[in-house]
């Protein structure tokens, strides 16, 4: 049953990165997308080992083309045990920040999330989860950096002229929703391995999405497909697989690939150091290595977009860098996560 798991998700991950033709999409996203679990799916939050964790990630993209765009988002975790079973809730926060482009065009989200973890199994790993997360959002760009043909005059540019746009300001706020649902799971008999699906729904109340107040323009809904799979390979290495597939609109992304892990330190069970090495793809964009290094509770990791779309005569190859940190740790409490023999995580 294990193995027949194992092909069948690698299997679906082939078949989605070689089947994909349009990889544009209206959201911001991140190559290491695995380390953001809100902008995924709200439901992903709490399947980690921990009782808490904080994840940030940093990028910088298009550098060697134009103004860089930068992004960086910011999530917050809290799971706690609920009820008399082994359901388990997780209370957290996304923050994202994006800026693009020469007219610095800023999108700040404050997004707070809850997901309820019900466990359908007394004596397995199984869980399904349902999330929701919603919040404010603010979109703002300097209109002093732009310039229009209405300010070009006989000698050429001249700024003391107006740009003849009819905005009324240069921002605007907006309430936005996602809500997700997934299932997780241990294989077989080890709690080590494990795998996931979910969907998640985002932009669920289409907001509206203009600086000139168009009604008739709304930001698309998104819908996200997502599965993953964690396998032990021996006492002391564990291989990971992860694959998004995303539609907004008429826009499409795929995003897939692979991590070999490797435990380093004397106790096995937990050890003083782990590292990461993996490749993914972002289908007819980007080729990504992926390295990475566990120092508990600590945990960093990098990856670079080798550019493989059209773009890559412009942009020589180059086109973005990512960092991220996370800290994930227990409580000292009685109903810690820590020594528990369920709770959901991957």
């Amino acid at each position: 049953m294990r193995n027949r798991i194992h092909k069948y998700l690698i299997v679906l991950v082939s078949i989605v990165l070689l089947h994909s033709n349009n990889i544009q999409a209206q959201d911001v996203h991140f190559s290491q997308f695995f380390e953001a679990p809100f902008l995924r799916n709200p439901s992903f939050s709490g399947l980690f080992q921990g009782d808490y964790r904080f994840q940030g990630i940093y990028r910088s993209q298009w550098a060697s083309v134009s103004t860089p765009f930068i992004t960086g988002s910011f999530n917050a975790e809290y799971k706690k045990p609920i009820g008399q079973a082994d359901d388990y809730i997780t209370l957290g926060m996304q923050l994202l920040y994006d800026k693009a482009g020469a007219a610095s065009l800023t999108t700040t989200s404050i997004l707070p999330a809850i997901n309820y973890h019900k466990s359908l199994s007394g004596e397995k790993n199984k869980y399904l989860s349902l999330g929701i997360m919603g919040g404010l959002v603010q979109r703002r760009f300097d209109r002093s950096k732009i310039t229009t043909n209405n300010q070009y005059d006989g000698n050429g540019y001249n700024p003391s002229l107006g740009d003849g746009e009819t905005l009324l300001n240069n921002q605007f706020n907006y309430l936005d929703g996602s809500i997700g649902l997934s299932f997780n799971s241990s294989i077989g008999g080890k709690s080590e391995d494990n795998y996931f699906v979910g969907v998640a729904y985002h932009h669920l109340n289409k907001p509206k999405n203009s600086f000139y107040k168009n009604p008739d323009v709304e930001l698309q809904a998104k819908i996200v497909f997502s599965t993953g799979i964690k396998f032990t390979l021996n006492e002391t290495s564990y291989f990971t697989i992860h694959a998004d597939y995303s539609k907004q609109g008429s826009y499409t992304e795929l995003i897939g690939g692979a991590i070999y892990s490797y435990k380093i330190g004397d106790d096995i069970d937990d050890p003083k150091y782990t590292v990461h090495f993996g490749t993914f793809m972002r289908a007819k964009d980007a080729f990504i290595p992926i390295v990475r290094l566990d120092y508990h509770p600590f945990a960093f990791s990098f990856s670079y977009d080798a550019n493989i779309s059209q773009l890559r005569t412009v942009s020589q190859g180059r086109g973005g860098m990512e960092l991220s940190i996370s800290y994930t740790g227990f409580f000292n409490r009685d109903n810690s996560s820590k020594n528990v023999p369920l709770c959901p995580k991957f």
